[in-house]
């Protein structure tokens, strides 16, 4: 089972999503008596891949302890149209109040897991990973890597801390990419991972004679991806990123690259089609 994020992390997205959704109260919920309880069902309205139940619970739990929720799915299943995902109980005005928040989660993190396991189906069968990138959506970080590994794809680094990539203003700052690549060995700490994007073959010979550990290659042609894994021999691990597309993928990964990155896949999230319903009165 993938790793969650840490439960202080859930806790936190959703205190700051409750914060900026019901603010000093929840006027319209207000209107509902106190005592009333009501039961619920939460379906999708499409085939998709689970991913972010916790943030759901969470919110609730927040809300009110009294919220009881049932999944009968859990995260990383694949959905079929019109499925039911849980069922709900407890106090009105919780239910009323949280419903948004809960599922803008849901709908988001599930989009995420969606369309990256799109990708991982995409290659399936060749040697090429499938990763992220740190385009997400600001504050939601952890919990879209978090959906990407539901979805069988892998995490490049979580930030700027985590590891090195060395880009072209980078380059150009140091003045070589072999002056980038000396100066990340000498500062870096012991096991850092150090990655140069080049966009040519010449600065990926550079790049592997500076001691690169991984070159990303940066919109190289698939006949310039085949020539790179040529020249590189297995030395440094391969990258391959930019204009990267459901269509194209996967002839990408059939050039022989170690890893495929897709920035679409936590940039351009289609919230998956839910639905929560409360039963009749």
């Amino acid at each position: 089972m993938t790793a969650l994020p840490t439960t202080g992390e859930i806790a936190e997205d959703v205190r700051r999503a409750l914060a900026e959704d019901v603010g000093r109260g929840d006027l319209t919920a207000g209107l509902i008596a106190r005592s009333a309880r009501v039961r619920a069902q939460l379906i999708t309205r499409e085939p998709a891949l689970l991913c972010g139940t916790a943030w759901f619970d969470e919110v609730f739990r927040q809300l009110d302890g009294g919220v009881r929720i049932d999944w009968s799915a859990r995260d990383g299943d694949r959905l079929q149209a019109n499925q039911i995902l849980c069922a709900l109980e407890g106090p009105a005005r919780a239910l009323l109040t949280g419903e948004r928040t809960a599922m803008n989660f849901l709908q988001t993190l599930s989009g995420t897991a969606t369309t990256a396991r799109h990708y991982v189906d995409a290659v399936a069968g060749t040697r090429a990973v499938i990763l992220d990138t740190r385009k997400t959506v600001p504050g939601l970080r952890t919990a879209q890597k978090y959906a990407v590994r539901c979805a069988g794809a892998h995490n490049h680094r979580m930030g700027l801390y985590d590891a090195i990539l060395i880009k072209e203003n980078h380059v150009s700052a140091a003045g070589s990419v072999s002056a980038a690549v000396q100066a990340a060995h000498a500062q870096a700490p012991k096991g850092t991972t150090v990655e140069v994007e080049v966009e040519t073959l010449d600065q990926l010979r550079e790049a592997l004679a500076a001691g690169a550990d991984r070159l990303l290659l940066d919109n190289f042609s698939l006949k310039r991806l085949r020539e790179a894994v040529a020249e590189n021999q297995g030395r440094a691990r391969l990258e391959a990123s930019g204009g990267i597309t459901l269509e194209n993928v996967r002839a990408v990964a059939e050039t022989g690259v170690d890893c495929i990155s897709i920035g679409a896949i936590t940039k351009h999230v289609r919230a998956i089609d839910l639905s929560l319903r409360f039963d009749p009165a």
